[in-house]
């Protein structure tokens, strides 16, 4: 997918927060999630996700979870999920991001999500995260 335009709105950017929320059951989040996911898979989306989203997510779980569900999720990202590696000018474009908010707390990673997202014209975020919700070309999923 690297260097495609994907101007449509088929595909939708995954986030560690829909991540967590899906594998954790006591997650306040947790059904949302997986109605939201149940959603998206009946419309045929297309889940894309970062190198960097991967890595947060496996390390979440290894820490929150266990090794054995940060192994099981992971691999099955390599399976249902598009990835998506961030590079040198998404690095930078997310730094752009973080200096042009500075009234927002941007994490690093969000922001080499949302310059992913900009480079490859994705608009939706499966997230439960709220700084999806404060930059503004993306549009949350599930919204509240």
């Amino acid at each position: 997918m690297t260097g495609t335009s994907l101007k449509n709105n088929t595909f939708v950017f995954i986030d560690t927060s829909a991540l967590f929320a899906l594998v954790n059951r006591s997650d306040a989040d947790h059904e949302r999630a997986r109605q939201c996911l149940s959603s998206l898979s009946n419309d045929n989306t297309t889940l894309v996700i970062s190198n960097f989203i991967l890595s947060e997510t496996y390390t979440l779980i290894l820490y929150k979870i266990g090794r054995t569900t940060a192994l099981q999720v992971v691999n099955g990202l390599f399976e249902t999920c598009e990835l998506e590696r961030v590079s040198e000018d998404d690095e930078e474009h997310a730094w752009r991001i973080i200096n042009d908010f500075d009234d927002k707390d941007f994490s690093y990673v969000d922001a080499t999500t949302f310059a992913v997202m900009t480079r490859l014209g994705i608009t939706k975020a499966f997230s439960f995260d709220e700084h999806f919700n404060q930059y503004p070309p993306v549009q949350r999923i599930p919204e509240l």
